[in-house]
């Protein structure tokens, strides 16, 4: 399992993702779960993956490699919009599926991936989108501006009550990582260390790209203080008028 978020932001993008990819109990080990796309000031894409490692490698793959449509070859380097991006990357899930879903069906596995996309490409806006193992996806807006796959029930109670679209960039990352520590106490599949991506609109650049490791100086201050402001704010409110 792994957790992975992605806030579109008035602002820019922040993008987090855990490496944490196990087999069992005694067979842990560390992938990225960040890939990116990228033509110096023209386009930059990131994409975050969820679900079997190995279908999530083959899209990953199979996007570099591209896609024969009716017309031409295509990749994520040559797509006009967003839009499409998020389509091939659809048109991607589904090939692998045509190709490894019967057989993982007889070894009685599920055919599990989730992505998020998200990026710019010059002159045009900047988008988010989330892509279900069926091919088909949904796009973040300002009503909605956060995005999650993989293990997310544990970090999204705070991005619900506190991300919005105005949310600076600085005070995203902070609220990201709470929600990455939230996860990672409460869920053992999910694991250090993690991959943080800060994009800021019209840059056609990240801002930051950085690996998170357990010995973090920033991380730590994350993690104490967002338990010790728990703490406070509890004992902070009113004892129930009922109770003796």
């Amino acid at each position: 399992m792994t957790y992975c978020v992605g806030l579109a932001l008035a602002d820019g993008m922040v993008m987090l993702s855990d490496t944490r990819t196990h087999a069992g109990v005694d067979n842990i080990s560390i992938f990225s779960k960040m890939h990116i796309f990228q033509i110096p000031d023209e386009r930059f894409m990131v994409l975050l993956t969820a679900g079997n490692l190995a279908v999530a490698q083959a899209v990953v793959n199979l996007l570099h490699e591209g896609i024969k449509t009716e017309e031409r070859l295509e990749t994520l380097h040559t797509v006009p919009t967003m839009f499409r991006a998020a389509q091939l990357v659809g048109e991607a899930v589904r090939r692998v599926f045509r190709t490894d879903g019967e057989a993982l069906r007889a070894q009685n596995f599920s055919f599990d991936v989730s992505i998020l996309l998200g990026g710019e490409i010059r002159g045009r806006h900047l988008r988010l989108f989330q892509i279900y193992s069926a091919g088909n996806f949904i796009e973040a807006t300002p009503d909605t501006p956060f995005l999650q796959i993989g293990e997310h029930k544990y970090g999204k109670p705070i991005l619900d009550r506190a991300v919005q679209f105005d949310t600076n960039l600085v005070d995203g990352v902070k609220l990201v990582l709470v929600s990455m520590d939230s996860t990672l106490r409460s869920n053992l599949t999910v694991g250090m260390p993690i991959d943080l991506l800060v994009y800021r609109r019209g840059a056609i650049e990240p801002s930051v790209k950085r690996r998170i490791t357990e010995d973090d100086d920033y991380f730590r201050i994350i993690r104490e203080g967002w338990s010790a402001a728990l703490r406070d704010a509890y004992r902070a409110i009113p004892h129930p008028p009922w109770m003796p």
